[in-house]
């Protein structure tokens, strides 16, 4: 009598892990690694056209990018303006506020350059131009991404780091290597929870579909309330920005932890080291979001 597992080679594959579940698992994993790797691609691709398309008037693109620069060091001017009447901005001092200013908009300034596209999703969804990436062999995040690449956005980045650049220079901090590490991990982290932010509200923008400058309450918005020290605002804000949209983990939880100061609401040291598990959790939320609404498009009906 033949053995049952010999009649039934699944089983044995089943027993030890190779059945079909598994290789759909695998081929599920494998299909969305080559998507992102498209995406990225295409991303590049489109980016690099646009750069070209800038580049090729070089005068207009210095213009651009010193107008850029000197729009956005106006926000560190006013709070200069500020210091200029008062020694200590609910307790920090000028270098301090400079160091939160600096990693806010370099953060930023990184997502903006990046995502920064994602506002006009509202205006395609609109007039139906979004139909023509739909039709092409291209992920659409990519594609709206991409669109209209700005490189005079150096400028936000160029003048948030200076600004950083300033603060560590003048700051007296003792360095150790955790507290080093937390400057690009600041950078990096907050330029993916921007992003994140980004991609969020265009998402919504499917339904909205002119919430543009809903969007931008939060993205730019969130940017300018995170160049001020958190004991400025009342403890309810602080809360939702830590608790629900998480945007205090960009810099204040470990900013804060760098300057040695508590954070008002009085949590443990130990989250100011946990900004790259929020990006990732915003990550994961945003494409949800993108999914969802990408689904419930339904073009202009005309």
């Amino acid at each position: 009598m033949a053995d049952p597992v010999d009649e039934k080679p699944g089983f044995e594959r089943s027993v030890r892990g190779d059945g079909p579940g598994r290789a759909d698992a695998s081929w599920a994993r494998q299909g969305a690694y080559a998507r992102l790797r498209e995406g990225v691609r295409a991303y590049g691709m489109i980016a690099a056209m646009w750069i070209r398309s800038t580049m090729a008037y070089r005068a207009s693109f210095v213009m651009t990018t010193i107008g850029n620069f000197a729009g956005t060091a106006l926000d560190f001017v006013a709070i200069l303006l500020m210091f200029s009447q008062v020694d200590r901005l609910g307790g920090y001092s000028l270098p301090e506020v400079a160091f939160l200013y600096g990693v806010a908009g370099t953060a930023f300034g990184i997502a903006d350059l990046a995502l920064g596209s994602m506002d006009r999703l509202g205006r395609r969804v609109r007039d139906g131009t979004l139909d023509t990436l739909l039709v092409r062999p291209v992920p659409v995040l990519a594609q709206v991404a991409a669109d209209r690449f700005a490189l005079r956005r150096l400028g936000r980045i160029t003048q948030g780091l200076l600004v950083l650049g300033y603060a560590i220079a003048v700051l007296d901090i003792s360095w150790t290597p955790l507290r080093l590490l937390m400057i690009p991990l600041m950078l990096l982290s907050g330029g993916v929870i921007f992003s994140a932010v980004f991609v969020g509200g265009a998402a919504f923008q499917f339904v909205a579909q002119d919430a543009s400058e809903v969007q931008n309450s939060f993205t730019y918005g969130g940017s300018t309330l995170l160049q001020y020290p958190p004991t400025v605002f009342a403890k309810d804000l602080l809360r939702g920005v830590t608790f629900v949209f998480p945007l205090a983990f960009v810099n204040w939880l470990p900013a804060l932890y760098v300057l040695g100061r508590p954070y008002p609401l009085d949590l443990p040291t130990w989250v100011a080291f946990t900004p790259p598990l929020v990006a990732a959790g915003c990550c994961a939320l945003a494409g949800v979001a993108w999914r969802a609404g990408l689904r419930s498009y339904r073009s202009t009906g005309s």
